[in-house]
């Protein structure tokens, strides 16, 4: 996909996409009026059940752990075996191709939020970067594949593009059909186990396209749309930390605190304890930690420009309070980047046999940075409950 911006004009009645539409409409509607049917005239058995929640899960994972954080991002390295055990599980998915999948997503990290450019832009509204920008064809989907070579080089996932919709179909058929042999309910779990299943996934899916750069915090970054929404990670998979993902995104992680809920983390990083999964991508707990504190100083800025009008001495002390902070904030972090800058140097220079001595030399002034940092963060923070304390 090359950086030419599209032209606006190009997106005034496009065509229809005949496939993707009939698929993504009709899908739901048959849900809506065969699911509820056959569980009003049919006891649906718990095998059934387990077959729904196996393949949600499969199909689920497989679109996060694999079309997402394994090959558009490549945070982490998986064994064939994980590999394409996921390319199966995104292949029942029904979510486009690897290639295409990949190339529309890695257009979007690089022109988020364009208008124009970015396939699925939530700055054309809910319903174009939820489903309608699959629908038609307009310029910003349709992706020349300039943008995914290392995945070109992978002969199955290019015989998955070239034969698409025939995997599609024998595979949602050998597999959700096997299923209903092993239920005794073939009609039951073609309903739960593939209709209900794919139309859940899909929008489930779509929800972090559409949901997650409209609601939500903002606790790593404002310069784009994305936000973290833990109701959302728990449709997805742990997809919610969007905000997260988006300013580190080749981190295998999206829920990055321990406590949030994020299975496909846990689940890649089981997948590393036992030797399926390696190269594990992550960010340092310091880079983190000075976005986190670069947001809140913006939303204590944004919070004392907004009452500019009162100049009571509250607010004159606020602000001094801010404006101190921050200047010490930009001490710690200059502090911060010449000691990185220095430990790429010491790498490059000291001999093999003292490099060890070196990264233990700058650890603990790492540690001192990273506890000053954290300083700045609890007296913002303190400042800000201070202040909206005394003026409630």
């Amino acid at each position: 996909m090359t950086a030419t911006k599209h032209d606006p004009k190009d997106f005034e009645n496009p065509p229809i996409n005949w496939i993707p539409a009939i698929v993504l409409l009709s899908t739901p509607l048959l849900a809506l009026i065969l699911v509820p049917w056959y569980l009003w005239t049919h006891d649906l058995s718990f095998s059934v059940w387990l077959a729904f929640a196996f393949f949600m899960t499969w199909t689920g994972m497989s679109i996060t752990a694999g079309y997402h954080r394994l090959f558009a991002h490549k945070s982490y390295e998986a064994h064939p075996i994980v590999k394409y055990f996921l390319l199966i599980g995104a292949t029942l998915a029904v979510q486009s191709s690897a290639f295409d999948w990949c190339s529309g997503h890695r257009v979007h990290h690089r022109h988020v939020d364009d208008e124009y450019d970015d396939p699925y832009s939530s700055k054309r509204g809910f319903w174009f970067s939820h489903i309608d920008w699959m629908l038609h064809k307009y310029p910003s989907g349709q992706y020349d594949y300039k943008n995914i070579p290392d995945l070109k080089k992978d002969k199955i996932l290019q015989i998955q593009h070239d034969y698409y919709g025939f995997w599609v179909v024998l595979s949602n058929l050998i597999f959700v059909g096997l299923a209903g042999l092993i239920t005794g309910d073939m009609l039951g779990t073609f309903l739960m186990a593939g209709l209900l299943r794919l139309v859940l996934t899909h929008h489930f899916t779509f929800f972090i396209n559409s949901l997650c750069h409209m609601f939500g915090t903002r606790p790593y970054t404002d310069d784009n749309t994305a936000r973290d929404n833990p109701i959302l990670a728990l449709l997805t998979w742990g997809e919610g930390y969007h905000n997260y993902h988006h300013y580190f995104q080749y981190d295998y992680r999206n829920g990055v605190k321990w406590w949030q809920y994020d299975p496909t983390k846990w689940f890649i990083a089981g997948l590393s304890k036992i030797g399926l999964a390696k190269e594990l991508k992550t960010v340092d707990d310091l880079t983190i930690k000075h976005a986190e504190v670069t947001m809140q100083f913006k939303r204590a800025q944004k919070l004392a420009n907004g009452n500019a009008m009162s100049l009571d001495e509250r607010m004159l002390a606020f602000k001094e309070r801010i404006s101190a902070e921050y200047d010490e904030f930009t001490k710690t972090v200059e502090e911060w980047h010449a000691l990185k800058a220095k430990s790429i140097e010491l790498k490059r220079t000291e001999f093999a046999s003292r490099l060890h001595e070196a990264d233990e030399k700058l650890k603990e002034q790492f540690a001192q940075v990273e506890q000053k940092i954290l300083a700045h963060s609890e007296r913002i923070e303190k400042a800000l409950l201070q202040f909206k304390g005394k003026t409630t």
